[in-house]
């Protein structure tokens, strides 16, 4: 499904969420599809948010494997900030809007902006 989903997110059309998947070039593009996701989860039958949440662990798990593999301090900070996201929506899907709002916010008056260091 990788290289599929490549492909599609290649094509400039929009696409929807769960094909989309979780986006992690940067934390505005990651907050974006895991609110998208959110909504199909908030939304979907249990088979659908079984499916929102395996998309959200694979994405995590990339994430993390991707900071315990960077040699930048810069990269490694944001893969792990980006899997602090994503465990607090699978802790809590419903609460992750409100968390992402007040996070940017902590980061913001940090000096970091959107971007860890």
């Amino acid at each position: 499904m990788g290289y599929l989903r490549r492909l599609l997110r290649g094509s400039g059309e929009p696409l929807a969420a769960m094909v989309e998947g979780v986006r992690q070039g940067d934390l505005a593009e990651l907050e974006r599809t895991l609110l998208a996701i959110g909504t199909e989860y908030s939304d979907g039958d249990t088979r659908r948010r079984t499916t929102c949440r395996g998309l959200v662990i694979e994405a995590k798990d990339h994430a993390r494997f991707a900071a315990s593999r960077a040699e930048d301090g810069a990269k490694r900070a944001l893969k792990e900030e980006m899997v602090r996201w994503m465990l607090v929506w699978l802790e809590d899907p419903g609460a992750f809007p409100i968390w992402a709002r007040l996070r940017k916010r902590r980061l913001e008056i940090a000096g970091d902006s959107d971007e860890p260091r």
